[in-house]
């Protein structure tokens, strides 16, 4: 559900999260197995996804306080609230007394948690408060059995979690890209349509694991040959990338000449940005990934979140949701409508790739070549993989 884009040469050196390539030397992908290996899929529940700040939704979707809803993360299920105070708190989504979920669907607003099996009731913040019968409870010790806690975050207007007490916050881990790229997003975002990122049973499933679906994120090596739409409005020479320890931030300008495709053409034309941009902001699209799986669309006329998690070895649903602000101009709101159906276009012929590689990769022997400097996001992005799970791959 995403246009791709063109990374540029990516920076000589850095943490062990960057490239740390100089200009001269090979990027490495990943080995194939990376990608098929059934004991690598569980390294990276415990090594990536467990300690990784991961995409559930939009402040939006928590409109107010009592206001819930559930994500999974890791294999997990976590219930995240909108507090009393207005702020975010994560719990797992499971009573403290017999394992019940407490949430299957979002829910609007409500002052307290409670359990729909036996009744005990948790406040917002996750302290139990009351249970039914409490006498007949022997040992009912209320403070030691509240609801267990993981980390919540709202950064750029969408909210994070992790599982990692000791997780560092992500607006510190990502410094510099809020200031980069945050007068498109923020609390005051609106959805559009019917997808929202929390929502798994509107989301694609694509068939290629899920660093597939990043890589190909990561790289517009394959622009030239594979999108033809993009390579109409995006001015392919003029990509440029910023890669951090923890976000890759992509920008491209748009052609001035008129596309030849009649959709495109009247795009070209009625482009305009959408309340909080600047008039530079119209002829540029730009794009974040923040490590691993969390990819931000930036465009004048809208904002695209989305994520990339695993269902199986060579499966991943890209859950996602489509935002702008109220006021939008008519102009801006024609623009985002072709915007959306020339990403569509696009993501149809990802999908096609991606599957494509998937199968290749677990060809028996078939080891990946070199890296083009285009591909120095993917590089970056490898380099993390190995990190995290050094130690776990033999």
């Amino acid at each position: 559900m995403h246009p791709q884009t063109t990374p540029a040469p990516a920076p000589a050196t850095g943490p062990p999260g960057s490239t740390g390539a100089t200009p001269d030397e090979a990027l490495e992908a990943l080995p194939a197995r990376y990608y098929t290996d059934p004991d690598i899929a569980a390294a990276e529940t415990r090594r990536v996804f467990e300690k990784s700040w991961q995409l559930v939704c939009h402040e939006s979707d928590l409109p107010g306080p009592g206001a819930r809803l559930s994500a999974t993360v890791a294999g997990r299920e976590v219930l995240v609230v909108r507090t009393e105070d207005g702020g975010l708190a994560a719990h797992l989504n499971v009573c403290r007394h017999r394992g019940t979920r407490l949430v299957t669907a979002p829910e609007p607003s409500g002052k307290a948690i409670r359990c729909p099996y036996h009744g005990w009731t948790y406040k917002l913040d996750g302290t139990l408060v009351g249970a039914p019968e409490a006498r007949q409870i022997p040992c009912l010790d209320k403070p030691r059995l509240g609801l267990h806690r993981v980390g919540a975050e709202s950064f750029l207007g969408f909210v994070f979690v992790n599982l990692d007490p000791a997780a560092v916050p992500l607006a510190e881990s990502c410094a510099g890209l809020a200031e980069a790229i945050g007068h498109y997003a923020g609390p005051d975002l609106v959805p559009v349509g019917k997808y929202r990122i929390h929502d798994r049973s509107t989301a694609e499933e694509q068939h290629a694991n899920w660093k597939v679906i990043v890589d190909n994120y990561l790289e517009g090596y394959h622009v030239p040959v594979a999108h033809p739409a993009l390579m109409r409005l995006l001015d392919y020479q003029g990509y440029t990338v910023d890669i951090q320890e923890s976000y890759a931030l992509f920008e491209s300008p748009l052609r001035d000449k008129p596309s030849s495709n009649r959709t495109e053409r009247l795009y070209q034309r009625l482009a305009s940005p959408m309340p909080g941009l600047t008039e530079a902001d119209r002829r540029v699209w730009r794009y974040a990934v923040i490590y691993p799986n969390t990819l931000i669309d930036f465009y004048p006329d809208h904002v695209l979140a989305w994520t990339a998690l695993p269902t199986a070895q060579d499966r991943a649903a890209i859950p996602g949701a489509f935002y702008t602000r109220h006021g939008e101009s008519v102009r801006t709101r024609l623009a985002r409508r072709l915007n959306i159906h020339i990403g569509w276009v696009t993501n149809d012929e990802d999908a096609e790739l991606v599957e494509r590689v998937q199968t290749g990769l677990s060809t028996p022997g078939y080891e990946p070549g070199p890296l083009s400097r285009r591909e120095a996001a993917v590089g970056w992005f490898a380099r993390r993989i190995r990190w995290d799970l050094d130690g776990e791959v033999r």
